[in-house]
C-alpha cells in the first residue's frame, strides 16, 4: 500500500522500548523549551491542569524510521504528578489533551513514567492529540514532539474524568460465527491482507477482494454449519479487464447488493485502474476508475440509491444506483459520483480539508433510504466524524460525534434501511466504541463501549454494517491484553474477531468472540504505514457485508495459522482469506428471524353440573420459542377468562382449561385466542384464533 501521505505515524504507531523509546540525543539533559508552568498535580481534590509552550519553529520528524530523538527545541516536557486513591481507577480515567491555533499544524504527544517507558501515546493528525489512560498514581512525563509545528504554540491540559457508564448489555441470544478460509489451491490466498467484501442479494454470492484478486463464495445453507464453494474470478486482460493483476498501490473492492454489480479497483496515483462485472466474475468490464483530480491514496468504492434532495446530475443510464469513487490528496480528500453504474466519472469534489480532519478516511457508505452518502475519519478537531452529502456528492459538510475521541485506525459507518447512522471505531484509550445519529450525523446519542462486559483494551480495524433500521453489526480486531499494541518487543497479546450486534436500535449491544479458540493474530499489530515491520501484514482494514437474509459476514485475514494457531504457538504473520459468518441468531432483517407461530389446534365444550367447560390445546408451530403464552376466551364477544402463562418450545403444545361459564338458552359464540394482546411477535398472526358455537 502507499505510504501515508498526510500522516506518517498514526497514533501509537512509533515503535517503542521501555526506557529508550524516546532518546534526548546530544546530550541534552531537558529540551531547550520549557512549559510553562513546567510541572503540575492532579489529584481526586483538584482535577485538572494546564499548561503552555512554545512557539515551536524547527519540526521533528525522527518518529517516522525509529524512536523519537529529541534536542533543542525538538521536544518539550511537563512534569506531571498524579495522585488518587486505589480504587479511583475503577470509575475515573486521565485524559491529556495538547491542541494548537493552525489546524495544518501538527504535534504528536507521549505520557512516560518515571523511568522513561512510554505509558500511552498519540501521534495521528488530530487537533487535539488526545492520550486516555488509568488514573494511576505516579510520577510522569507528558513529552509534546512538533511534528510539522510551523510556529505555533500548543496548549496542554490534564484532566481526572468519570469513565462514561455503558447501558445494561444486551438480552439478545448472541448469535454464533463460522471461519470459512479460501482454499490453499488460490496462488494468493494467504497474501490478502485489507480485503473488501460484499453480497450480491440477486444471487447469494459473497465476493471477497484482495490485491488483485476477487474470490466468490457460494453457500449452502440446507447443511449447518453451512457449506461453501470458492470461486477465483479476478478480473484478468483474457476476461475483459485489460489492467486487471497487473499493478496496484491499492485495492478496493464493492458489491452492490441490489443489483449484484461488482467492482474491483487498483489505486494508480490519481485515479484508479477498475473494472466491473455484471456476471459473478465470469467477465469483466473496464471503467474510468474514478473523476478527475481524485486523490492518491486510501481509495474506496461505495454506492447506493440517487438522492432524494433532487440535487445533482441524473441518471445517464438505465443503472438504478449511483456509485462513488473517493480518495485522499494529502492536504484535502476528494470524492466523485458516477451516474451511469461506474463506467464514467465526473470530477471529483472536495469533501474536507486539512483544516477540518486529517486526511485519511474510512469507506464510502450510501444511505438506502434516501440516498445520503457518508465517509468517516478517525479525526476532526480530535473527534471522529462523518462527511455528509445529501446532494448526490455535490457540496459536503463535516458532522462531529462530540463524545469521541480520535483513534488511529478508520472508523466505519453502517446505516439502516430508514437512515438511522451507526458508527463504530476505535477510541484514544484503544477500546472499541459505537455512537448512533438519527439526524444524518448532525447529533449522536447511544455513544458506549462494546467491549466492556469482555474486557477488550484494544482494537483494530472497525467495520459496521446495518439492515433493518433499528438493526446493526460492529465488527472489530480486539484483544484483552492492556498497553501498547504496537510494541512489537514487548506486547504480548492474543487478537480475535469479535462481533456486536444491536437489535434495538444502539441502546444495548450483544458482543462475541467469533475465534475464541483461534487467534486472528499474537503480539504487536502495527498501523503505522511502511513504517512498520513484519507485525503489519494485516495492512490496515477489513470489512463486513449483510447477506440477502440479513446474515453477518466479516472478511479479514487470518493473522495467524497453522502452528500459529495451537495454544502457545508463535506468531507466523500470515494474511490468509477468511469469512466469518453468522450461522446461528437473530439477523439484521427482522423478515428472516426465527419466530413462534401459536394456533389453537383444538377447541372443545363440555356440559358438566350446569356450566359449560371450554379447553383447547395451543400448539407452536414455529422455529423459536415463545415465553408466557396466554389464551383468552370470550363467549358472545365477552371476555370471559385468560389462562395462566406457560412457555411453549418450538414444537410443542399445551392444553388449557378455562372456568365453567352458564349459558342461557340459544346458540353461543365461544372463541379462544393465543396472544390475545398481541406481546409475541411470530411468522404468522393470523391464525391465532379459534371458534365454535354451542346450542343450550
Amino acid at each position: 500500500m502507499l505510504p501515508t501521505l498526510s500522516r506518517r505515524t498514526p497514533s501509537r504507531s512509533i515503535p517503542v522500548v521501555a526506557a529508550a523509546g524516546l532518546v534526548c540525543a546530544l546530550g541534552v539533559a531537558a529540551p531547550a523549551l520549557a512549559a510553562t508552568p513546567d510541572s503540575g498535580t492532579v489529584s481526586d481534590t483538584s482535577t485538572s491542569v494546564q499548561w503552555t509552550a512554545g512557539p515551536f519553529a524547527a519540526p521533528n520528524v525522527t518518529g517516522t524510521t525509529g524512536d523519537v530523538t529529541c534536542g533543542p527545541g525538538l521536544c518539550d516536557d511537563f512534569a506531571l504528578h498524579v495522585s488518587t486513591p486505589s480504587t479511583y481507577g475503577d470509575t475515573h480515567q486521565l485524559t491529556v489533551k495538547v491542541g494548537w491555533a493552525n489546524a495544518a499544524a501538527d504535534f504528536d504527544i507521549y505520557l512516560l513514567d518515571r523511568t522513561g517507558a512510554v505509558v500511552a501515546s498519540s501521534a495521528s493528525s488530530a487537533d487535539p492529540e488526545t492520550i486516555v489512560t488509568p488514573p494511576t498514581s505516579g510520577d510522569y512525563t507528558v513529552r509534546v514532539v512538533p511534528y510539522a509545528p510551523l510556529g505555533e504554540s500548543v496548549t496542554g491540559t490534564a484532566t481526572l474524568t468519570e469513565v462514561p457508564a455503558n447501558p445494561a448489555p444486551s438480552t439478545a441470544t448472541p448469535p454464533t460465527y463460522s471461519q470459512y478460509g479460501a482454499p490453499e489451491s488460490f496462488g494468493r490466498a494467504h497474501d490478502a491482507g485489507e480485503p473488501s467484501i460484499g453480497s450480491s442479494h440477486p444471487t447469494g454470492a459473497t465476493f471477497y477482494q484482495a490485491l488483485y484478486d476477487t474470490y466468490r463464495a457460494t453457500w449452502d445453507d440446507s447443511a449447518s454449519p453451512s457449506k461453501v464453494t470458492w470461486a477465483d474470478v479476478s478480473a484478468t486482460p483474457a476476461n475483459g479487464c485489460a489492467t486487471g493483476g497487473s499493478t496496484s498501490l491499492d485495492p478496493i473492492g464493492f458489491t452492490d447488493p441490489k443489483t449484484g454489480r461488482v467492482f474491483e479497483s487498483q489505486l494508480a496515483g490519481k485515479t484508479s485502474l477498475m473494472c466491473y462485472s455484471d456476471d459473478e466474475g465470469k467477465t469483466w468490464s473496464p471503467s474510468q476508475g474514478g473523476g478527475l483530480n481524485s486523490g492518491v491514496d486510501h481509495q474506496t468504492v461505495g454506492g447506493g440509491p440517487y438522492s432524494t434532495a433532487g440535487v445533482g446530475a441524473l441518471p445517464t443510464s438505465t443503472y438504478p444506483n449511483a456509485v462513488y469513487y473517493c480518495s485522499q490528496d494529502i492536504a484535502d480528500a476528494n470524492c466523485a459520483s458516477s451516474h451511469d453504474g461506474g463506467v464514467t466519472f465526473g470530477p471529483a469534489v472536495p469533501m474536507y480539508s486539512l483544516l477540518d480532519c486529517g486526511g485519511l478516511h474510512g469507506h464510502v457508505k450510501v444511505a438506502p433510504d434516501d440516498g445520503t452518502v457518508y465517509v468517516p475519519n478517525k479525526s476532526c478537531g480530535g473527534n471522529q466524524a462523518v462527511a455528509v452529502s445529501e446532494d448526490g456528492g455535490t457540496t459536503w459538510s463535516v458532522r462531529k460525534n462530540p463524545a469521541s475521541t480520535a483513534g488511529d485506525s478508520d472508523p466505519s459507518v453502517g446505516i439502516g434501511a430508514k437512515g438511522t447512522v451507526y458508527m463504530g471505531y476505535q477510541a484514544a484509550d484503544g477500546t472499541p466504541r459505537v455512537a448512533v445519529s438519527r439526524d444524518k450525523g448532525k447529533t449522536w446519542t447511544d455513544d458506549q463501549n462494546v467491549g466492556a462486559g469482555l474486557g477488550v483494551h484494544n482494537t483494530v480495524f472497525p467495520v459496521v454494517v446495518a439492515g433493518d433500521d433499528d438493526r446493526a453489526s460492529f465488527a472489530f480486531i480486539g484483544t484483552t491484553t492492556p498497553g501498547n499494541y504496537q510494541d512489537a518487543t514487548n506486547f504480548t497479546g492474543d487478537w480475535h474477531l469479535y462481533v456486536s450486534t444491536t437489535y434495538d436500535g444502539g441502546r444495548s449491544w450483544v458482543t462475541v468472540d467469533t475465534t475464541p479458540s483461534d487467534p486472528v493474530q499474537r503480539g504487536s499489530i502495527c498501523t503505522g504505514g511502511t513504517t512498520c515491520g513484519n507485525d503489519r501484514n494485516l495492512l490496515d482494514f477489513m470489512d463486513a457485508t449483510v447477506d440477502r437474509t440479513g446474515r453477518v459476514e466479516v472478511g479479514y485475514a487470518d493473522g495467524c495459522t497453522g502452528a500459529c494457531a495451537k495454544p502457545g504457538g508463535a506468531q507466523n504473520f500470515d494474511a490468509y482469506a477468511t469469512i466469518a459468518r453468522q450461522q446461528t441468531g437473530t439477523t439484521l432483517y427482522a423478515a428472516y428471524d426465527a419466530l413462534p407461530n401459536l394456533t389453537p389446534t383444538a377447541l372443545s365444550v363440555k356440559k358438566g353440573g350446569g356450566l359449560y367447560v371450554a379447553s383447547t390445546t395451543v400448539a407452536n408451530s414455529g422455529k423459536a420459542a415463545a415465553a408466557g403464552v396466554t389464551t383468552r376466551l370470550l363467549v358472545d364477544g365477552v371476555d370471559v377468562a385468560t389462562s395462566a402463562p406457560v412457555d411453549l418450545a418450538a414444537g410443542r403444545s399445551a392444553s388449557v382449561a378455562f372456568p365453567g361459564v352458564r349459558l342461557g338458552k340459544g346458540t353461543h359464540s365461544v372463541v379462544v385466542v393465543a396472544d390475545p394482546d398481541g406481546h409475541i411477535r411470530e411468522s404468522d398472526e393470523a391464525d391465532n384464533r379459534r371458534a365454535t358455537q354451542v346450542t343450550r
